[in-house]
């Protein structure tokens, strides 16, 4: 939890800043927009290189060393003079998250097997939701009470005490089965690329998360502007609607455990919806209600996805693992871009018609990610049996 909690606090921390941003660097949405889509491109970037290397060096060997490096480039974002440079450091912070977010999936499914892999995982996930509303919240209040460079100095020394605990307090991994050689790894990730399931989960949370940030980084304009006309430390303190999926991710793992993945993914669908439908009133408590409701779901989702995955893939879960992150922040990042089209067409109404339509395309793909093996295709088929 703590791992997960100090890597989020990193990767979603301008997004209540991007009105200030777009006022201090004379910068369109679009452009302060790259702050937020060049770290989640570059965790997909990354992913499926990480993924692998965990294969063969270990799960920890690869999580503490990362939580550590990710503390350099959030500090040498505070030295940032244009907007070009604080996107290369958002950049460069993006390289080592995948090293966290990648490897622990792995390493839940591998420690929790046939023991409650979905409320481990809902707890890890719970750690995620709990960072990115503390990082969200923290660049905001200080951006307005101090300096936004200083939001960024606090957060790599959090980042750097929890990477000094997570390094005393993780477990080293009683599971991992190391891969003998780098053809062996690569031998399993081009099979993972061939399950269909695999691939249709891998789109069901990039849809997901598509979703998640193209809502998240433009409702802050949205609400930015006539007639709510929220400051940066205002904007911040909507992401406490974070703290109700921080109480709904580990029920929902429960819910997993219990009901199985095909329910849990029309309860996660249907909150999406719901709650984004709830933001077109223009009344501030309905809209914040909407937004809780939205990310609940996303939470759901996400939890019910990386579960997914490690059933799916059986073996060597980190590249199977780094593959679905690469899918999933590939698709957040596409999410950050494509979203503010359907800004300049229609404003918020539009970017809700866009985000709806994720949603959907989101629970299609999981349901064919759920498909039993007499419904999968010979390829599916032939990757089973092995």
């Amino acid at each position: 939890m703590l791992a997960g909690l100090c890597t989020f606090l990193s990767v979603y921390s301008t997004q209540p800043l991007l009105p200030l941003l777009r006022q201090i660097f004379h910068a369109s949405e679009f452009e302060v927009s790259l702050t937020v889509s060049a770290t989640i491109f570059a965790t997909a970037l990354t992913a499926p290189i990480i993924g692998m290397i965990a294969e063969r060096r270990g799960r920890k060997k690869v999580i503490v060393p990362s939580l550590f490096l990710l503390t350099i480039p959030t500090a040498l974002a505070a030295t940032s003079s244009s907007l070009s440079a604080l996107i290369f450091w958002r950049f460069a912070q993006g390289l080592f998250v995948p090293g966290v977010i990648a490897v622990m999936l792995a390493y839940i499914n591998e420690e929790w097997a046939g023991r409650g892999v979905g409320r481990a995982m809902s707890s890890y996930v719970t750690g995620t939701v709990i960072g990115g509303f503390l990082g969200r919240f923290l660049s905001g209040i200080i951006a307005t009470h101090w300096h936004w460079r200083a939001s960024f100095l606090v957060i790599a020394a959090l980042n750097l005490i929890g990477a000094i605990i997570v390094r005393a307090w993780l477990p080293l991994a009683e599971n991992f089965v190391r891969a003998e050689h780098w053809q062996q790894v690569v031998d399993h990730a081009k099979q993972h690329l061939r399950s269909v399931r695999l691939l249709a989960n891998f789109g069901m949370g990039a849809t997901a998360l598509f979703a998640l940030v193209g809502c998240f980084t433009y409702a802050n304009f949205y609400l930015a502007a006539p007639p709510f006309r929220l400051n940066s430390a205002q904007l911040g303190s909507i992401f406490f609607v974070y703290l109700l999926g921080a109480v709904i991710t580990p029920q929902s793992g429960r819910f997993l455990d219990h009901f199985g993945f095909r329910r849990t993914t029309i309860l996660y669908c249907a909150m999406m919806i719901a709650g984004l439908l709830f933001t077109l009133v223009r009344s501030l408590p309905v809209i914040i209600i909407g937004l809780a409701i939205f990310s609940s779901g996303v939470f759901v989702g996400q939890a019910a996805a990386t579960v997914q995955t490690g059933a799916i893939a059986g073996r060597a879960r980190s590249s199977a693992a780094g593959l679905y992150v690469a899918f999933y922040y590939l698709g957040g990042s596409i999410g950050a871009t494509l979203t503010g089209l359907f800004w300049r067409w229609k404003g918020w109404p539009g970017c809700v018609m866009l985000l709806a339509g994720a949603s959907l395309l989101s629970l299609w793909l999981a349901r064919v990610s759920s498909r039993p093996p007499d419904q999968l295709d010979s390829t599916e088929i032939e990757l089973v049996g092995d």
